[in-house]
């Protein structure tokens, strides 16, 4: 199958609490299948994870999982992608998520989310990148990490560009019209 662009999607191995987090991640699956995109994302069949790829799949988009062998078992390694990738930690499994994509996507998610995010922000700030980042915040999810960000920045410990590097977008008809925007600019 062949493809226009790669989207990363970061996301949780949980489902959370608030249904509506998992109603986005189906949402965001459909929405990267149907522009014709390729879903790259941490290769679990479990959480919103699992949502995400189950509905990117079943649309006929084409798929880039990678996991580390210590949660194979753990997330419950999905088989039946495109591409299925095992790296040896979660170092390589970012930056193989990373370096076969072209935006980036948080839905809600943990630690280990915060984690990815982070990580492709740095990145950004320190200029090794310009691929868009968008937090999808469903339902408010991440308005306390943007609080947090917005008082890094007030507390001196970061420039107030860093907000440029990334976008929030509250839902996945906003996150399809800014994302092809970016791509096409990009």
């Amino acid at each position: 199958m062949s493809f226009t662009h790669s989207i990363c999607v970061f996301c949780g191995a949980r489902s959370g609490t608030n249904p509506a987090h998992a109603t986005a991640a189906r949402e965001t699956g459909a929405m990267i299948a149907s522009q014709g995109w390729r879903l790259v994302y941490g290769a679990g069949d479990v959480g919103l994870m699992g949502e995400v790829a189950r509905s990117a799949m079943s649309a006929g988009a084409s798929s880039l999982g990678v996991i580390p062998v210590h949660l194979m078992q753990r997330e419950i390694g999905k088989r039946d992608l495109t591409q299925f990738v095992i790296t040896q930690d979660m170092h390589e499994r970012k930056k193989v998520m990373f370096m076969n994509s072209d935006a980036i996507v948080v839905l809600p998610g943990g630690a280990g989310s915060l984690d990815e995010f982070f990580e492709v922000l740095t990145w950004a700030q320190i200029g090794l990148h310009g691929k868009p980042i968008f937090l999808l915040d469903v339902k408010g999810y991440w308005q306390p990490l943007i609080g947090l960000l917005d008082h890094i920045i007030a507390e001196g410990f970061a420039d107030a560009t860093m907000r440029q590097l990334f976008s929030i977008v509250p839902d996945v008809t906003r996150l399809q019209a800014d994302l092809s925007d970016a791509l096409t600019r990009g």
